[in-house]
């Protein structure tokens, strides 16, 4: 299969790139590589690769910065995803998009599934929906993948932050009223890499099992780095006066890939001490 990988210089991005180019044809693009959220030249680029899957890794992510720029988040989450699915119904190829829990204002207190309706709190949960929106309203053939709390080897992330925190500090101070799910990249992969050999399309939800806060996540990073000279203090999302809202519960159950592919996927727990050992 030929793979447009957009995105493909981030954590995700080079994860996918390294796995899938086992089995498939892959061109990796980083934003210095093709603008998403100019149409021609996202149009220019497909026809040229003309590839079977697209998969669309690239985002704006900065949860305080969206709010501040507005206009940058929706032009590169929505209107860049709203480019890829126009070229992707043009080429006839499909789509794999990447979403996340933003999408939810957390006020559930069970795993939320994907037949529950969004309601985004944050300029970066709306343009992600967005973004979801317009794909779902121009090609048929897509598959939205909402994750959360993703960290891997590469790229930046909340692991790596602490790590290097740690290296600067004797305690630190994470919040514990947010409750979600770490999801390890590698899993996500394999996730990716299972839909695209069906064409059971549509919206799925994709991260680790269990759930926990940031101040649990925290701990267990330090426990399975051994830095057990670490104090981790809890305190409450005000505290930190930030300026988007956060949804205090965002733990999705993968409750699609469990009806129609019989696929579950692994702890976050077992996930994150698989990435120490490696």
């Amino acid at each position: 299969m030929k793979i447009l990988i957009t995105g493909g210089k981030g954590q995700l991005g080079t994860d996918l790139n390294t796995q899938l180019s086992l089995k498939h044809q892959i061109y990796s693009m980083g934003k210095e590589d093709i603008d998403i959220t100019d149409l021609d030249k996202v149009i220019d680029l497909v026809r040229k690769i003309k590839p079977n899957l697209m998969i669309n890794a690239a985002a704006y992510t900065n949860v305080d910065g969206c709010e501040t720029e507005t206009d940058v988040a929706y032009k590169i989450n929505a209107v860049g995803a709203k480019n890829l699915a126009i070229s992707a119904l043009e080429s006839d190829s499909k789509l794999l998009h990447i979403s996340t829990d933003f999408v939810f204002d957390g006020k559930a207190t069970s795993p939320y599934i994907e037949f529950d309706a969004p309601n985004p709190l944050s300029i970066y949960g709306k343009s992600k929906l967005a973004g979801e929106q317009c794909i779902k309203d121009i090609c048929s053939k897509y598959y939205i993948l909402r994750t959360s709390w993703l960290y891997g080897k590469n790229g930046t992330n909340f692991v790596k932050t602490m790590l290097r925190l740690a290296e600067e500090r004797q305690y630190l101070n994470v919040v514990d009223d947010q409750i979600g799910t770490p999801t390890y990249t590698i899993d996500l992969v394999n996730m990716v890499e299972t839909l695209i050999q069906t064409d059971a399309y549509g919206t799925y939800h994709a991260s680790n099992d269990g759930q926990c806060s940031w101040n649990e996540f925290a701990k267990r990073i330090f426990q399975f780095a051994e830095k057990n000279d670490i104090s981790v203090l809890p305190i409450r999302t005000e505290e930190l006066n930030r300026p988007a809202s956060r949804p205090k519960y965002s733990v999705m159950r993968n409750y699609m890939m469990e009806l129609q592919l019989n696929y579950r996927v692994r702890h976050w727990e077992e996930a994150l001490r698989e990435y120490f050992d490696k």
